[in-house]
């Protein structure tokens, strides 16, 4: 009766772990079904909740098609320089001095042959606006504001050609903003205030950023997403969205280094003039729009003397060797910017590692089977390891036996005598839990680094366009044939079925040693864990399928050197079944 209470149990238990993951993640990151506006009716931001994908960007439909038209109108102003550098284009809006209009050069939005490059900025007003911004405030003084229309020394910024954008208060003060772009996704702005009065004025530069939330990716545990910086030599991840709702405002502690937004592989981010400690704060301004602000100290401005502020703007991908190439020039922590957590040391190697396995075969897929064959290899020794111990502690199990019978009334001399035992035999009863945990973190790198790896993005691999979305080839759509993508946990793809079927062979594999409630739990437990795992990137489906493989591999061989293993479970499960007959 108690082993049908517990097989009961461990069905519902299973049931709440499927179920109740899919609601958990509907509950912490909603998804709401697509709102139709009503007919005459112009649909804006502010009036439905926000959808988020994994990877961010704007999800609703009614969202993309004016995207779309606004973007295309604020851009037909004439008012604009040009940005064409070699891995970013788009514009720069005079009126206001908006650095409003990026665009990645290296990045799709979509896998399709025709798509649009992903558009990391965008005009003030826009569904998914986002922009940058360099200027001053001040008292006394006349300084420009976002109705400033600023006057340009040449038509287009270019890495190797500046543009200078200038304007004169007609008080005696000429603002200036010399923006430079190097060949990858790094702005710098030099702003200067010339005064030709006949009295010193006061000035505060500043740099912001500001962005809608509505782009946002998902901002999961092991992928942080929102207001991103270093302040006082530490990473914040600290703050998202929610929490800017609810203090208002935000001001972190400490010196920063820089400040900005993230998203799972973009990343917005000012960089202020070494040596200076600016205020900085994150705070929302209403209907899903936030702002990262950098105000430097007040500055004096001589009679007839000049002065200038060089700030940074980083905005583009979050490649890890690019972010550390520039902390390596000088930006304090800036690889931070990628989450990598607690194992950044194993997991920065394995992302080289499996660049460099995908630039020797080409194929992304194909380098992730190599990379998870290259680190099974690596921990063989001390799986076997694993596998000797458990021999060794199986060998003595009837001595073990034979002690805690003998002395079952005095527990001291037990446990004195079973010390003794392992000595005697050369034994460390902790011997097979130290592997184990040693394979741990190496694994959680591996995991992590297919989570966070831009690498991966609308990689192919066989029937799969983008190794980092979800297998496209479910049953519910004939493996693709049907033009629709079931989402959560009915999303039971190829991957998903061979990760149910490998998991329930590495199961079926090990020796019945436990009782039939456990034996009945392990053989559903595979197919339940095929169901939540199966909304998860193709990329990360297929390192577990392989690892599952090379599992049942590794099994194989090390029982087959170890029959003793085996066969001791055999017989003690037979022992027990003839005990329960």
């Amino acid at each position: 009766m108690q082993d049908h209470r517990n097989l009961i149990l461990a069905v519902l238990l299973s049931v709440l772990l499927l179920f109740g993951w899919d609601a958990a993640m509907q509950y912490f990151y909603p998804q709401p079904e697509n709102a139709q506006p009503e007919a005459g009716k112009i649909d804006t931001p502010s009036e439905r909740a926000a959808q988020h994908s994994r990877t961010g960007g704007l999800v609703d439909p009614a969202d993309l098609a004016r995207e779309k038209v606004d973007v295309a109108s604020a851009l037909a102003s004439g008012e604009r320089v040009r940005i064409d550098s070699p891995r970013i284009a788009g514009s720069i809006n005079l009126r206001g001095a908006l650095i409003d209009d990026i665009v990645l050069k290296d990045y799709a939005e979509t896998t399709a042959k025709n798509s649009d490059p992903v558009r990391i900025f965008s005009p003030r007003g826009t569904p998914a606006q986002q922009f940058a911004q360099f200027g001053w405030t001040g008292s006394g003084v006349a300084v420009p504001d976002a109705t400033t229309v600023w006057q340009p020394d040449g038509p287009v910024l270019q890495q190797g050609r500046p543009v200078t954008l200038s304007h004169d208060n007609g008080q005696g003060q000429e603002y200036r903003i010399r923006l430079s772009i190097d060949d990858n996704y790094m702005l710098t702005a030099e702003q200067s205030v010339i005064n030709r009065g006949a009295a010193p004025v006061i000035v505060r530069p500043f740099g912001l950023v500001n962005r809608t939330s509505r782009t946002a990716s998902e901002d999961l545990f092991n992928a942080h997403s929102g207001p991103i910086g270093v302040f006082g030599d530490a990473a914040n991840y600290d703050v998202d969205y929610s929490t800017l709702d609810e203090d208002g405002r935000i001001s972190p502690v400490g010196r920063p280094s820089w400040l900005g937004f993230t998203d799972i592989y973009w990343l917005s981010a000012l960089v202020p003039q070494s040596g200076t400690q600016p205020d900085v704060t994150f705070r929302p301004l209403g209907n899903e729009i936030y702002r990262a602000d950098m105000i430097y100290e007040p500055v004096t401005v001589p009679a007839r003397a000049a002065v200038t502020t060089t700030s940074r703007l980083y905005a583009g991908a979050k490649e890890s060797a690019l972010l550390d190439s520039y902390e390596d020039a000088g930006i304090s922590k800036f690889g931070l910017a990628i989450y990598w957590g607690w194992f950044r040391w194993f997991e920065k190697p394995f992302l080289w590692l499996l660049k460099t396995i995908y630039g020797l075969v080409g194929n992304f897929g194909v380098a992730i089977i190599i990379l998870t064959f290259l680190v099974r290899l690596v921990m063989f020794p001390i799986a076997q390891k694993q596998f000797a111990s458990m021999a060794a502690m199986k060998a003595i199990q009837p001595k073990m036996k034979a002690i805690q019978d003998k002395y079952k009334d005095d527990r001291q001399k037990q446990q004195q005598e079973i010390m003794a035992l392992y000595k005697r035999e050369k034994v460390n009863p902790v011997a097979g839990c130290l592997p184990m945990l040693l394979q741990i973190p190496i694994f959680f790198a591996l995991y992590k680094v297919l989570i966070l790896a831009i690498e991966m993005r609308h990689r192919e691999f066989l029937w799969i366009k983008d190794l980092s979305a979800p297998d496209p080839a479910t049953i519910l759509n004939l493996f693709g044939l049907l033009p629709f993508q079931p989402t959560g946990f009915l999303a039971i793809g190829v991957l998903a079925l061979l990760l149910g079927f490998t998991m329930w062979l590495t199961f079926k594999l090990n020796p019945n040693t436990g009782d039939p409630v456990q034996q009945q739990i392990f053989s559903f437990m595979p197919w339940i864990l095929m169901f939540v795992m199966a909304p998860f990137q193709a990329g990360l489906l297929l390192y577990w399928v392989t690892s599952n493989i090379l599992t049942v591999a590794q099994q194989k061989y090390l029982y087959s050197r170890h029959p003793q293993l085996r066969a001791q479970a055999e017989k003690e499960q037979a022992e027990k079944a003839a005990a329960q007959a």
